[in-house]
């Protein structure tokens, strides 16, 4: 049996319209960053302080100990804290910079590191 093919292209997804912004010049501080989410949205400075002050208090829940230990900015970031585990010391290692020569590398404690990562989005941004 054939099957027909139909002679519609098939349907493209259309893509959600985005804005193009000119290219800011100069490195924003605080206040410039709540005067231009202020100004691009209907909320007041006051507002967009608290929403950032509340995003940075939920990220640090995220990554505190014996929390999830991850928080995702969807789209944009993720950041991630990671344990390193401790390294014990070690005795007579050659020294890199001094060939020949044997060196004692001090134990190293065990930390815990935060990462952030960039995501799909946030890469597509810089090109």
């Amino acid at each position: 049996m054939a099957v027909k093919k139909s002679s519609k292209p098939a349907a493209k997804k259309k893509a959600a319209p985005t804005r193009r912004a000119p290219a800011i010049q100069k490195k924003y501080t605080k206040t410039e960053i709540l005067n231009e989410i202020a100004q691009n949205t209907s909320l007041s400075k006051k507002e967009v302080s608290a929403v950032l002050d509340e995003l940075s208090v939920v990220i640090e829940r995220h990554i505190k100990k014996r929390a999830v230990g991850e928080f995702t900015l969807p789209g944009l970031l993720k950041i991630k804290s990671v344990v390193r585990p401790a390294r014990p010391a070690r005795k007579g290692v050659p020294n890199p910079f001094k060939p020949g020569e044997l060196m004692d590398v001090p134990r190293k404690p065990a930390s815990t590191r935060v990462k952030v990562l960039p995501l799909k989005k946030l890469k597509e941004y810089a090109l």
